[in-house]
Order: structure tokens, then sequence, then C-alpha cells
């Protein structure tokens, strides 16, 4: 029986790659991506020719089909995405539930993952959280979203595009409040990486000063009950 593979890539740090991941992309037929310049990239350090399928939100449904089609002539496939875990605020649903509505073996091939190792190092309550994706891409919509977080007693993590961190922040002091404690995780894994912890209103303010273009995670410590945290 052909297999799909989720196989999790490293988030900035190629060393992070585990050796069960590279022997799985050695071993299947074709590699699924979200996009082909960092999938070229990742196999030509690990001195690897696959071939490559885009997968992502403008191939998706076309993709899958052919993807599928491959699984069910027994050609096992991997699916990675840009960076990090697949399927985590990438794309890659719709063929998992194809493949498993056809019986087809699908498992994954864990590894990095940019959301935990931002919870990791934030300092915060790390036994309860909520990963919370994206927020909305209407600023009402956004606003409404980020209102509904700040009620919640959880650690939250939420990732946005490279150059959205100001916008996020902006939106974030307004739905959180000046005083909600964060902190900002710049390219981790990587010779670059910077943690910047303090208050929402601090840290958009850091960022107003210094702007910043690249990827991150912001975590955000939990709603305050009864005169103590429980995130």
């Amino acid at each position: 029986m052909a297999t799909l593979y989720l196989v999790s890539v490293p988030i900035g740090n190629t060393g992070d790659i585990t050796l069960r991941a590279i022997e799985t992309l050695r071993s299947v037929s074709l590699v699924l991506c979200e996009d082909m310049k960092p999938a070229r990239r990742l196999l030509h350090d690990l001195k690897l020719e696959k071939g490559l399928l885009p997968l992502n939100e403008h191939t998706e449904k076309t993709a899958s089909s052919e993807a599928l089609e491959l699984l069910r002539s027994g050609k096992d496939l991997a699916l990675i995405s840009d960076a990090g875990t697949p399927l985590v605020a990438d794309p890659g649903q719709h063929l998992v539930r194809l493949a498993i509505k056809d019986g087809i073996r699908v498992t994954a091939v864990p590894g990095a993952s940019s959301i935990l190792a931002a919870l990791a190092v934030s300092g915060f309550e790390s036994s309860s959280f909520l990963f919370a994706g994206m927020l909305p891409r209407e600023k009402a919509d956004r606003l409404k979203r980020a209102k509904e977080l700040a009620a919640r007693s959880e650690t939250i993590i939420l990732l946005e595009a490279p150059y959205r961190l100001p916008q996020l922040l902006d939106d974030l002091v307004t739905g959180f409040g000046e005083s909600r404690e964060a902190c900002v995780a710049l390219e981790l894994t990587t010779e670059k990486e910077r943690l910047h912890r303090g208050t929402l209103l601090a840290l958009r303010e850091e960022f107003r000063a210094r702007p910043f273009k690249g990827e991150f995670a912001v975590v955000i410590r939990g709603k305050i009950h009864g005169g103590r945290i429980r995130n």
C-alpha cells in the first residue's frame, strides 16, 4: 500500500532535520511542496534529487487530485511545507482528507515546529496553550478575533506573514490591552534568532522604531483570573 508522508522540515537551521525525514525524502517517488524555491534549496542541501509538485493555495485542488492518482498507483509521496510541520497554517488538508477517504496510509514524520519552539522560549505557561493561527485579513474581523482571544486563560500563539508584524502588534494592543505580556520570537533556530519580551505596547513601540521583516511568532500570556495567571 502506498503511503503519504507528512514530513516536517527545518524552520531555519538545516541541521534540525531528522534522520528519518532525510530517509523518507530519499525513498519517495515525488515531493509535494508549498513553494518550489525553498523545497529545491532543502533538497540541494540534503544532496537529494526529487521531482517536485507545488501544492499551495492556488494549486491545492488540482495538485491533490494528481497526487491522489499517484498514491492509488502505489507510489509513496512526501508532503512538506516551506518550513516546519506541514498542514499547520499551511495547505495540504484537502489531500490528507482525500487520502484518508480513499483508504491510503497517511503518517507523520515529526520534527521542527516554530509554534512549539516559540512557546518553549517564551517563558509563559506551556501546560495549556492555544495556537490561534493568523488573525483574519479584514480589520474589523481582526479586532473582533483579538478581543475574543484576550479573554482566554491559556497562553496564545499567533503567526503572521513576514511583513505584517507592525499591523499585528497594533491589533493586539487594541484587542488585548497595552499591558498584556508577550514574546516576539524572530528567525527561530537561525543565527539571527532574537527574542523580544515585554508588554504589547512596549513591543509595538520597539518594532515601530526598528521595523522587522522576516519569519516570526508571537506568544501572549493568558488572561489573569482571580488575581493569578491561569494560562
